[in-house]
């Protein structure tokens, strides 16, 4: 299924019945690439009662995009996030579970409209704040390799420790001429202000997993400290994130 926001087209599937919950991925992800990876066993949500909405975020996986950076800055997913909630529950909030760029993706739509949503699930919170300059560089440089030469690095970098030994394979689901632009959208990209955030009245389940400088537990700490209704849980272990939409869905009831 397709609907169009905000000058893109957006692919999202569909799966289940009961409350909605939209499901948003990471940075160069795609919904079809984080089912085949197969880190979060999304079907525990359908299977718990709920109607589970994955999108692709513009740019990524079948969803259109433009070679301009600015589009994919958090802010601007924030809004097609919130028309996509529009489109499937008009009216109605639902509730969120983001990991990576789709958690930031989240926090940057609650400062914005929390009435949105439900209650959310902020899975493996990325650089904020102080800790974003170093990974906003990284991205920066990401920005400048070619396609083929950014997939070689980003299969040969180390897996974090958390996830060494697996057969856990990550690979990116953005169409080569947007690459750069998705990049560089992120790299300019930050969480919102902790002051913004403290203001936010929606419940939400902190899932940071160890041993990520890219993801690193203190941002979830930090965000644990800053959202007055939150429950924070670190993963230890593949086999603790692979219960992440089981804990969400009973969060969510």
């Amino acid at each position: 299924m397709f609907v169009d926001v905000n000058g893109a087209r957006l692919a999202y599937s569909d799966e289940g019945s009961g409350p909605i919950v939209i499901n948003a991925h990471g940075l160069t992800q795609s919904r079809a690439n984080d089912r085949a990876a197969g880190l979060v066993d999304w079907s525990a949500l359908p299977a718990a009662g709920y109607r589970l909405i994955s999108y692709d975020a513009r740019g990524h996986g079948e969803s259109t995009g433009i070679a301009d950076p600015a589009v994919y800055r958090w802010d601007n997913l924030a809004d097609d996030l919130l028309a996509l909630i529009d489109h499937v529950s008009p009216g109605e909030p639902v509730h969120a579970f983001g990991v990576s760029m789709g958690t930031a993706t989240i926090l940057t739509a609650l400062t914005r409209s929390a009435g949105h949503f439900r209650s959310v699930t902020l899975g493996a919170p990325p650089t904020a704040w102080e800790t974003r300059a170093a990974q906003s560089a990284l991205y920066a440089q990401f920005a400048t390799m070619t396609p083929a030469d950014f997939a070689s690095a980003f299969a040969e970098a180390p897996a974090p420790p958390i996830f060494a030994g697996s057969d856990f394979v990550v690979r990116p689901d953005v169409r080569p001429e947007l690459l750069s632009a998705v990049l560089g959208g992120a790299g300019d990209s930050d969480l919102p202000a902790p002051s913004l955030l403290a203001g936010v009245d929606v419940p939400a389940l902190i899932l940071s997993w160890a041993t990520d400088p890219g993801h690193p537990v203190s941002t979830g700490e930090r965000l644990a400290e800053l959202l007055p209704h939150s429950t924070f849980h670190v993963s230890e272990t593949m086999a603790d994130v692979k219960t992440w939409a089981a804990r969400a869905a009973t969060f969510f009831g």
